[in-house]
C-alpha cells in the first residue's frame, strides 16, 4: 500500500487533482460546483445519466457502479437522475427531448423497445442514438416462500388451476418483463392477470409483504432476497443456468422447450448528438465496464460486461423492437389495457 505525500509537497497541478478529488467524495452538489475547473467532455459540464425507472431495479443496480467510473474515464461528474412511470418512457422522452451535446444520456433496458412495441403513440426509439450495449443479463421468475410455489412445475400448475387470475407482478404495463411473461402463457395455453408497478423495486416489496404471487424482473433486483431465502426463484429465462443462481433453473430445460429471451442494458443518447461526441463516450464506457469496481460487481449480479458500439447495438435493437412486435400480435396487448 503506497501512502499519499503531505498536500504542501505537492505541485500546483497535483493540489488542484487534491481538491477534486476532495470534491468528488462530497456528492453530487460538490460535483457540480463551479470550482471543477478541468475542462474535458467537452466543456467541463456534468453529465446526467437518467435511469427510467426507480432506485433499486435491475437498471439502477448497474447505474451506480457505472457513474463514478464513468466519471473517471470523461473527467466529469456523472449524476444518476431516476426518473420511473410509464414503463420508462417518461426518463426516455425527458433525454430524447434534451440537447444533444453527449452531456444527457439513458441507461436503460430492453423495455425501451418493448414499450415501443406497445404503445399507440409515437414511437421514442427514433429520436434516441445508441452508444454502447453494456451488459446482458436474464430475467427472473420470482415468488415468495408461501406461495405454494417451489419451481418452474408447480408454477405452470397454479397458472393451470387459477385460471388467468394468478397475479403475476411486471415493472410496468408493455415492458420486456410483461411481454416476456405474457410470451411463456401464450406458448403455455395459459393466462394471468398483471399488475403493473413503476419499476421492480415496488413489486419485490409486494411479493415480500404476500400480495402478489409471482414476478418477473430482471435478475440483478431480486437476487439479494433470493440467496437470503426471503424470496423463491422460480426459473431464469436464459439458455443455460445463471452463474449467480445454479439452483434455478431455466424455463427451457423445464416447462417450455425452446423458450429463451436475453435481457440486456445500453446507454444512449439524444438523436442528434455527434457522431465525434458518441465515439468519445462508447470509448469512456467502454474504459469504464473494464474499471476493477465495476468488474467486481457486475457477476455478483449476474451481468455480462458487453461493451459493444453503436451499431452493432443498434442492430440489436431493431431485432428487439421485431421480436416484441412478434409477441405484442400474438398475444393481442395493448397500450390501453395498463
Amino acid at each position: 500500500m503506497s501512502t499519499t505525500p503531505a498536500i504542501d509537497r505537492l505541485s500546483p497541478s497535483q493540489a488542484g487533482r487534491r481538491r477534486l478529488l476532495s470534491a468528488l467524495a462530497l456528492g453530487p452538489v460538490a460535483l457540480a460546483a463551479p470550482s471543477l475547473h478541468a475542462r474535458t467532455f467537452p466543456d467541463g459540464k456534468p453529465v446526467r445519466l437518467i435511469v427510467p425507472f426507480p432506485a433499486g431495479g435491475g437498471v439502477d443496480l448497474l447505474a451506480r457502479p457505472l457513474a463514478p467510473a464513468l466519471s473517471e474515464a470523461l473527467g466529469v461528474p456523472v449524476l444518476i437522475e431516476n426518473i420511473g412511470g410509464a414503463s420508462g418512457r417518461i426518463g426516455t422522452q425527458r433525454v430524447a427531448q434534451a440537447a444533444a451535446d453527449g452531456h444527457t444520456l439513458l441507461l436503460t433496458n430492453d423495455t425501451l423497445v418493448a414499450a415501443d412495441a406497445v404503445a399507440e403513440g409515437a414511437p421514442l426509439l427514433p429520436h434516441l442514438k445508441p452508444v454502447t450495449l453494456t451488459i446482458s443479463s436474464c430475467n427472473l421468475f420470482i415468488t415468495h416462500p408461501k406461495s405454494g410455489i417451489t419451481d418452474p412445475a408447480s408454477y405452470r400448475r397454479q397458472l393451470q388451476e387459477s385460471k388467468g387470475q394468478l397475479t403475476i407482478g411486471v415493472p410496468g404495463w408493455g415492458t420486456a418483463h410483461h411481454l416476456t411473461s405474457a410470451a411463456l402463457n401464450h406458448q403455455l395455453g395459459v393466462s394471468a392477470k398483471y399488475v403493473p408497478y413503476r419499476g421492480g423495486a415496488p413489486l419485490i416489496q409486494d411479493l415480500l409483504n404476500g400480495t402478489l404471487t409471482a414476478g418477473v424482473v430482471t435478475m440483478a433486483a431480486a437476487l439479494a432476497h433470493i440467496q437470503a431465502g426471503t424470496l423463491v426463484g422460480i426459473a431464469v429465462t436464459s439458455k443455460t443456468r445463471a452463474a449467480a443462481l445454479p439452483s434455478v433453473p431455466t424455463l427451457d430445460e423445464s416447462i417450455a422447450p425452446g423458450f429463451t429471451h436475453k435481457t440486456w442494458q445500453g446507454i444512449l443518447a439524444p438523436a442528434g448528438t455527434p457522431d465525434a461526441l458518441v465515439a468519445r463516450l462508447h470509448a469512456a464506457i467502454g474504459q469504464a465496464l473494464k474499471n476493477p469496481r465495476v468488474l467486481e460487481v457486475l457477476p455478483s449480479q449476474g451481468f455480462d460486461a458487453e461493451g459493444l458500439p453503436g451499431t452493432d447495438f443498434g442492430a440489436l435493437l431493431s431485432g428487439s423492437l421485431r421480436n416484441f412486435e412478434t409477441v405484442v400480435k400474438a398475444t393481442n396487448i395493448q397500450a390501453t389495457q395498463g
